[in-house]
């Protein structure tokens, strides 16, 4: 291990290969769509800037971030491909978003009036994507009146122009879902009042990772890639018919930093929880709960060590916690908490049940104290440490 970037025992590794493995499966199966990578939440934890690079190199054509400051940090480490903010950005930065030629997501005839106000600042013609909400109840227009008035506003402006038009689908992950095809319908409906007023937009996307999984029909062409694209399946029930197989990119170790053996009574962690029956060894990993390594997995949560698995005990610390070994083992044994060793596995999944959570929720906790490992053709491409990056 390459440790001229970090200088701990834990570490996440991201497998750059296999990102690039699923956003070519996803070309091959659905060729006629084009495909925008979603790096936000620092690539769901993957690291934003690099699967970015990896997503455009492997087919992607454009980006999708939650927030304009993503945007900005792509921008600002030289990635030039089209990138989409699709939560709100604040009326006076419209300018800025122009001039970096990022688009931007408009949801509100109030907001879009107020932004005109800073379009004046700038030459930069300003890329809007009208995100129209058909039934997830989150944000975008439902009205037809509403829709009208924004969408003759921005066609009477020469500051800014509809480039796309989307909406985002509640259930795609449900394979019987009424609520899937009434939105797909509903967004139709809205397409076709757009297309009555002289609108036509370069985009139309719809499809998150569950619905491009699903293959569905529409006249859409631009799918976003989230979550599957990072080799996650949207959901559990969607797992079992996955139409090609999703290659997990993300994987988390940490190292034994002390071993020692318990006599029966002997107690450990916070709360004396655990408690030893007999003798045995246990063994000390630098990983807690400041790190995204959540309290609740312990009992519960097993880590690997030479192939085996050494489950989690006593409660998970801020900085460390403890597994019970199943014989006495060396100070700096290599510990899979997320990933492969032999013929073991964790799957992210394991971990997210765990936690009574989703699979989404587990790389995205994994903080910045933790080191990214970007490996690419078997070899370490890159280490990023949030921590030294000053």
């Amino acid at each position: 291990m390459d440790r001229n970037h970090f200088y701990r025992d834990t570490w996440a590794e991201i497998n750059l290969d296999k990102i690039s493995s699923n956003i070519k499966s996803f070309k091959k199966h659905l060729p006629d769509q084009k495909i925008m990578a979603v790096v936000k939440a620092n690539g769901y934890g993957h690291g934003a800037y690099q699967t970015a690079v990896e997503a455009l190199e492997s087919g992607a054509e454009l980006l999708a971030v939650a927030m304009l400051d993503e945007a900005l940090a792509l921008r600002k480490q030289g990635i030039s491909a089209p990138i989409l903010v699709m939560n709100r950005i604040r009326p006076e930065y419209v300018s800025l978003a122009a001039e970096n030629e990022i688009s931007i997501t408009i949801f509100q005839k109030d907001w879009l009036i107020e932004a005109s106000k800073f379009l004046k600042e700038t030459d930069k013609v300003l890329n809007i994507h009208l995100k129209l909400d058909t039934g997830m109840g989150r944000v975008g227009i439902t009205e037809e009146e509403e829709l009208h008035d924004v969408s003759l506003l921005i066609q009477n402006s020469s500051a800014c122009e509809i480039e796309g038009v989307f909406t985002h689908f509640a259930t795609a992950d449900e394979w019987e879902s009424e609520l899937f095809e009434t939105q797909r319908k509903r967004f139709i409906n809205q397409l076709d009042l757009l297309k009555k007023w002289g609108i036509t937009p370069k985009y139309v996307h719809s499809a998150n990772s569950a619905a491009a999984l699903r293959k569905f029909e529409g006249p859409f062409n631009l799918v976003r890639l989230g979550i599957s694209m990072y080799g996650l399946s949207p959901s559990s029930e969607m797992k079992e018919k996955l139409p090609f197989t999703l290659e997990e990119a993300f994987s988390l170790h940490s190292q034994l930093i002390h071993v020692k053996k318990l006599m029966p009574g002997d107690t450990v962690s916070y709360g004396a929880t655990y408690r030893a029956k007999e003798e045995e060894w246990i063994g000390t990993l630098p990983i807690g709960y400041a790190d995204g390594w959540q309290r609740r997995l312990s009992p519960g949560a097993d880590v690997l060590i030479r192939g085996e698995r050494a489950p989690i005990i006593g409660r998970i610390c801020m900085d460390q916690c403890m597994v019970k070994l199943p014989y006495k083992m060396d100070v700096g044994e290599k510990a899979t908490l997320i990933g492969k060793q032999n013929d073991e596995t964790i799957e992210m999944d394991e971990i997210a049940s765990l936690a009574k959570t989703i699979n989404y929720e587990i790389p995205c906790l994994i903080s910045s104290r933790v080191p990214r490992v970007f490996v690419k053709k078997g070899r370490i491409s890159e280490n990023m440490n949030v921590i030294l990056n000053f």
